[in-house]
């Protein structure tokens, strides 16, 4: 009854929100006086009454234009694969000369890929970019059966092999174990289109390595918890009515409670700058939470499977991952190069965490294994921001360059 709880509200809210908007037409009528800051504080109310929303679809990209070198480059988004979980897009620029081809592969923890953006933009200066484009398990129909661990580790080496050979792969926070495992199979396999190159960043390899209050919280409850809590049944108005998944508002409320103080901060500051006219400083805000406040449902074997295989379990780092029955072993890759990322800060995904798959990546060689901190950003400046920008970045793209 969860889902159904959630939606029931949902409805309920549904038509204030409406009328906050169409009631903002009329902010600033002359009936607030010629100052017009009661017109001001009025119309910021009833957007922040307007904003009180979770939304279930994916935002747009907005990558039209990147700059590349000294001009602006058209971006036109293609999907090279539709799969029903998730697609493989591509951002095409339009450049004759070939760049390599890199692989992102978001997470699938309650948000859209589109949370890494500015990750796109930035690689889209020197790389031909791919993204995982994750779909809403409430809009996937049940007849499109399950999707689990392995069937994510499947979908990466789908997309791989539709990239080609000779490509590079980066992963951002949890699909870093998926990553590593589906890099490891196909090293194995001797696939042609194994990547060169696998930047790992702000992952849990290994969770056990300073515990997170995320950690902790996976590891305190037993599964039968996490099922009889935690999952629910997606309602019959939509594609995937009947479903059992996780649902994305609950993983909004989990990571919003951790930085609570931190929202309200955020959300005083947006009425404030409504309020004074600085449209400029609020769009920033607004931005933000709207990526944020969009939301994605997992299914409940995906997730399950991650709080015990990856959390409870630590199969990776102990050795005992399995794909389709069969033991995963890191140490098969050889050839392709490994960067590890981790911020000095990250609340979610600590020291060590990350850098452990060194360890696991034993037949590597020295100079095709590095590891990168980034003491002063915390989860998201690993992928975002001005710290990615500047002075993480440039040592993917010199990775990359070096096995290219």
């Amino acid at each position: 009854m969860l889902y159904q709880a959630y939606q029931f509200q949902e409805d309920l809210i549904a038509p204030l929100r409406d009328l906050a908007r169409r009631l903002q037409i009329f902010s600033t009528s002359k009936f607030w006086g010629p100052a017009g800051a009661m017109a001001q504080h009025f119309s910021a109310a009833l957007e922040m009454i307007s904003r009180y929303e979770i939304t279930h679809e994916r935002p747009d990209f907005a990558i039209d234009v990147v700059r590349v070198g000294n001009r602006d480059v058209p971006i036109t988004v293609e999907t090279t694969l539709d799969l029903p979980f998730g697609k493989l897009l591509r951002f095409a620029a339009d450049i004759d000369t070939p760049r390599p081809r890199i692989l992102v592969v978001a997470p699938l923890s309650g948000h859209f890929s589109t949370l890494l953006r500015g990750t796109v933009k930035t690689l889209l200066r020197d790389h031909d970019v791919y993204i995982t484009d994750w779909a809403n398990a409430r809009d996937v129909p049940v007849s499109a059966g399950r999707f689990g661990m392995d069937d994510y580790v499947d979908y990466i080496i789908r997309f791989l092999e539709k990239i080609g050979p000779g490509g590079h792969v980066l992963a951002v926070c949890q699909p870093c174990v998926q990553v590593l495992a589906a890099v490891a199979v196909m090293s194995e396999d001797g696939h042609p289109a194994t990547p060169r190159t696998m930047t790992l960043m702000a992952g849990p390899i290994d969770p056990r390595e300073s515990p997170t209050e995320v950690n902790e919280l996976a590891v305190s409850k037993s599964l039968a918890w996490f099922e009889n809590s935690l999952i629910s049944n997606v309602p019959w108005r939509y594609s995937g009515g009947g479903r059992r998944v996780y649902p994305g508002f609950l993983q909004l409320v989990a990571f919003m409670a951790m930085n609570m103080q931190r929202h309200q901060d955020a959300h005083r500051k947006l009425y404030e700058h409504l309020a004074k006219g600085e449209t400029a400083e609020a769009d920033k805000i607004k931005t933000f939470y709207d990526e944020y406040f969009a939301v994605l449902d997992m299914t409940e074997e995906f997730y399950i499977e991650t709080i015990d295989r990856v959390f409870q379990k630590a199969e990776l780092a102990t050795g005992d991952f399995t794909y389709r029955g069969q033991k995963v072993d890191p140490g098969k890759i050889r050839k392709t190069a490994l960067l590890t990322v981790e911020g000095g800060r990250d609340d979610i995904c600590a020291l060590g965490q990350t850098s452990a798959a060194h360890d696991l990546c034993r037949s590597l060689r020295p100079h095709l294994k590095r590891h990168h901190l980034q003491a002063n950003v915390g989860h998201y400046g690993v992928f975002n921001g001005r710290r990615w920008e500047t002075e993480i970045y440039p040592i993917v793209r010199n990775m990359i360059l070096a096995m290219e």
